[in-house]
C-alpha cells in the first residue's frame, strides 16, 4: 500500500540514508577524499547530497533525487560535460572492440604520438591511471635518471607516501622530499642548497590559487639547471585547461623536462600520463613502473575524443571566458549581499569561493544546495563548455539568494 505524501521521507532523510549506508562499508564514506561530507560541505552533520546516480552536461541527479547545478565538474576531471556524445561514442566503440588484452592497445601508440605533437617538453610518454601515480612516476623516473635522492616540492600531488606526511607513512620514506610554500623564491632556493648535490627533482604545481610570478618559475628552471636536477610541472589541473599542455603552453617559455597530465585529458575517464624528454624518459627503462590498466582503450579512446575537441574548437580559450562570467557573476553576487568575509579569489577557468568563518561557508553550500547549485567548497569550482548562458545564470542567482538568505537568517536571530 502506498505511503501518504506527508510519509514519504525527505530528500534530505535520503540523502542521510545514503549517506548512513556509505559510511557502513566504505571508510569516511568514500573513496575519493575529497567527496567525503566533511569535504563537501566542512561538517559532518551538514545537509547534503554524498551520491550521485546519473550526470549529463553540467547537471548531476542525487541519490535522493534532487537535480543540481554542478560547478565542481568532477573536480575538475569534466571539462566538455558529463556524458559528451563525442566521448562517449568514442568510449563505446572501444568497449565494442574490446578495450583491453594481453597486448598494449594501438591506441596507446596514437594517443602518445597525437600528445607528443601537443606538449611543449613532450617526446616521450608513460600513461597511468590516476594523478598522484603520474607524479609519483614522474620522481621516480627523475630518480632514476640522475641518481639522487632528494625532491624538494610545492603542490598538492596525491595520496602516495614518497610526498606525504600522513598517518601511515613512516618517516623514513618522505625523508628526502622537502615541501615549500608556493611562489616563495627564497625558501625554493633554501630547500635545494639544503638538497646540494643530491637534489633529483624540483615538482611544483605551476598554479596554486593564482598565476605565480615569473621569477619563481625561472628560479626553479635555473636551480635544476645548475644542479642537474630535473623539473618537473604537475599539470594535473591545468593540462587541457589553461592550454592544452597546461601552463607550460600558457605561461611563457619556461619547459619543465617532465610534466603529469590527468583529469580534464580524457573528460572523467580514468587516464594519466607522464611527458618529458627522451633523455630522461628513457630511465623508465631503468626502473619498474607498470600497472595492468594503464593502456586500457577506453581511458585512451576518450582522451582521443578530448583532443579531436580541441582541434575542432579553441577548448580552452572557452574555458576562460566561461570561468570569468561564472566568477564574475558570483563576485556580483557578494557584493551585491553586502556580506563580509567572503571573497572570490583564482583564475577563470578555476575560481574558488573563500570564507572567513568555515561555519558561514558551510550555511553557503546548503542554502546553495536548496537552491539547486553545487559548488565546491574551498578551491577550485571548474568552468564546462556545458555551462551555457542558463546555467551561468542559474548558478549567480543561486548564489546571490544564498547570501541573502543567510544575512536574513543572521537579522532573525
Amino acid at each position: 500500500m502506498p505511503m501518504d505524501s506527508d510519509e514519504l521521507p525527505t530528500e534530505i532523510e535520503l540523502d542521510r540514508e545514503w549517506r548512513e549506508r556509505a559510511e557502513a562499508v566504505i571508510p569516511g564514506g568514500a573513496s575519493t577524499g575529497s567527496k567525503r561530507v566533511e569535504a563537501l560541505y566542512g561538517s559532518a552533520d551538514a545537509a547534503g547530497p554524498t551520491h550521485f546516480v546519473r550526470a549529463s552536461g553540467c547537471h548531476l541527479e542525487s541519490a535522493a533525487g534532487r537535480t543540481l547545478l554542478d560547478c565542481s565538474m568532477a573536480l575538475g576531471a569534466v571539462a566538455l560535460g558529463y556524458g559528451d556524445e563525442r566521448v562517449s561514442r568514442a568510449v563505446l566503440s572501444a568497449i565494442g572492440a574490446g578495450h583491453v588484452s594481453g597486448l598494449s592497445s594501438a591506441l596507446e601508440v596514437e594517443v602518445a604520438e597525437r600528445l607528443c605533437n601537443l606538449i611543449p617538453c613532450a617526446e616521450q610518454i608513460r600513461f597511468l591511471k590516476s594523478g598522484a601515480e603520474a607524479v609519483a612516476a614522474a620522481v621516480r623516473i627523475a630518480r632514476a635518471a640522475t641518481g639522487r635522492a632528494r625532491v624538494v616540492g610545492c603542490g598538492y600531488f596525491g595520496w602516495l607516501d614518497w610526498c606525504s606526511d600522513s598517518s601511515g607513512v613512516p618517516p623514513g620514506v618522505r625523508a628526502d622530499y622537502a615541501a615549500v610554500p608556493f611562489d616563495d623564491v627564497d625558501a625554493l632556493q633554501a630547500a635545494a642548497d639544503a638538497a646540494g648535490t643530491d637534489l633529483a627533482a624540483i615538482v611544483i604545481e605551476p598554479v596554486v590559487e593564482r598565476l605565480p610570478s615569473e621569477e619563481w618559475i625561472r628560479r626553479a628552471r635555473t636551480i635544476c639547471d645548475r644542479a642537474g636536477a630535473v623539473l618537473v610541472f604537475d599539470e594535473i589541473k591545468t593540462g587541457f585547461r589553461l592550454a592544452l599542455a597546461g601552463y607550460q603552453e600558457y605561461g611563457g617559455d619556461v619547459e619543465p623536462d617532465l610534466a603529469t597530465f590527468g583529469k580534464a585529458m580524457a573528460n572523467g575517464f580514468p587516464l594519466s600520463a607522464v611527458a618529458g624528454r627522451s633523455a630522461i624518459m628513457e630511465a623508465a627503462r631503468d626502473t619498474w613502473i607498470s600497472s595492468t590498466l594503464a593502456s586500457d582503450g577506453a581511458a585512451l579512446a576518450a582522451a582521443g575524443a578530448v583532443l579531436d575537441a580541441h582541434e575542432e574548437t579553441e577548448v580552452c580559450d572557452e574555458l576562460w571566458s566561461i570561468g570569468k562570467q561564472l566568477r564574475e557573476g558570483v563576485e556580483a553576487a557578494v557584493r551585491a549581499s553586502g556580506i563580509r568575509g567572503v571573497t572570490v579569489a583564482g583564475i577563470d577557468p578555476m575560481w574558488f569561493l573563500k570564507f572567513d568563518d568555515p561555519a558561514l561557508e558551510t550555511r553557503f553550500l546548503e542554502h546553495a544546495i536548496g537552491l539547486g547549485v553545487l559548488f565546491k567548497r574551498g578551491p577550485y569550482n571548474f568552468a564546462s563548455l556545458a555551462h551555457d548562458d542558463e546555467a551561468i545564470a542559474e548558478i549567480e542567482r543561486a548564489a546571490s539568494t544564498a547570501l541573502v538568505e543567510i544575512m536574513e537568517e543572521d537579522r532573525h536571530r
